[in-house]
């Protein structure tokens, strides 16, 4: 059994991981550490078997403890995880990994030196939305890819000043919460590009940026990744077009929501979208609707419990989130200049 602690208990804390953990073999939740007593009422509650700490150096001393979820706002996340390797916890770190590729780098040569698990929670790597696009380019049936579109849109007009990711602080803003997942997604399917250019700013006028523009370019194709704050019409999330034709789908994986709603796994209809969500892919040969895989965030910490308890390889890498950072830093940088950034700058 692989007694685990999560570091924070907000929203990512309490439905990415500590209800994900409920349903998986393998791990118990040991403690959580928050110092709100709202939420620490929340986890008693949740999971009675926990124990509610207010400081993490309570979880970096207790030697039953395995393995350590750092779910804490971005500035927070590398004191926190480079204290627990030091302490000789396993680590997950929320997405986004660090707030600079420096920090990354830092946390890599940690685990190195300490030999233990490094990895960062890039759950959208397991939305169903995601897993199809996968199959549809690895049947090729598009033919040469040309053109990627990525897009995760929503409609909030107003700023939510009493939210952290909205706040002028280090690794805040839309292009570190969103953009994470869709670059990681990108790097994921095609690996690093040549080059990129970006457009970052705020829309709403808050004191974050809440909306970009990133075109990233790989040999003969372009992928495009957009988030925008005032989208009230649904665009499409996802875009696929080739020499022989295109993919479109529409609509956000379900997972999130079910979780929210307190939904959790019981049979193999988890994950699964709604038919009118499905995507078309529209060839030269054929047009047809694609029904979507199921997404599965479980299958991350399914993952995680093989590598621990097997040295099975790890899906998500520490390198992987230290490129995403990189990406960032370079898409800033890009749009603070107003030109395109080569990716070995």
């Amino acid at each position: 059994m692989i007694q685990t602690a999560i570091i924070g208990y907000g929203l990512s804390g309490q439905i990415f991981h500590g209800a994900l953990l409920e349903t998986i073999p393998g791990f118990n939740l040991h403690t959580v550490v928050t110092t709100d007593p709202e939420k620490a009422a929340l986890v008693k509650q949740q999971h009675p078997q926990a124990s509610v700490v207010a400081n993490p150096d309570t979880v970096f001393a207790n030697n039953d403890i395995d393995l350590v979820i750092v779910s804490t706002p971005n500035t927070h996340h590398h004191p926190l995880a480079k204290k627990a390797l030091q302490s000789g916890k396993n680590v997950i770190v929320e997405k986004p990994f660090t707030v600079t590729s420096k920090e990354a780098q830092d946390l890599i040569n940690t685990a190195t030196e300490t030999g233990l698990m490094l990895t960062v929670y890039h759950n959208r790597r397991y939305d169903s939305d995601f897993l199809t696009l996968k199959q549809i380019i690895s049947q090729k049936e598009l033919g040469e890819l040309r053109l990627f579109e990525s897009a995760y849109d929503r409609f909030r007009p107003e700023v939510n000043t009493a939210a952290w990711r909205e706040k002028s602080l280090p690794g805040s803003g839309i292009l570190y919460d969103l953009g994470a997942h869709l670059i990681d997604q990108t790097l994921s399917l095609f690996g690093l590009p040549i080059s990129l250019y970006a457009d970052v700013r705020s829309l709403r006028g808050g004191s974050v940026d809440d909306h970009f523009n990133i075109i990233m370019d790989y040999p003969g194709m372009k992928a495009f990744l957009t988030s925008r704050p005032l989208v009230k019409e649904p665009l499409p999330r996802f875009t696929l077009h080739g020499s022989n034709g295109s993919f479109v789908k529409y609509g956000l994986d379900v997972q999130e929501a079910d979780l929210k709603a307190g939904k959790r796994r019981k049979d193999d209809t988890w994950g699964a979208e709604p038919e009118n969500q499905w995507g078309v892919l529209n060839t030269i040969s054929q047009r047809k609707v694609v029904p979507s895989l199921p997404g599965d965030y479980h299958a991350f910490y399914q993952a995680v419990h093989a590598h621990i308890t097997q040295g099975t390889p790890l899906p998500i890498s520490a390198q992987d989130g230290k490129n995403v950072i990189r990406i960032i830093e370079l898409a800033l940088t890009s749009s603070n200049n107003g030109c395109c950034v080569p990716m070995n700058s």
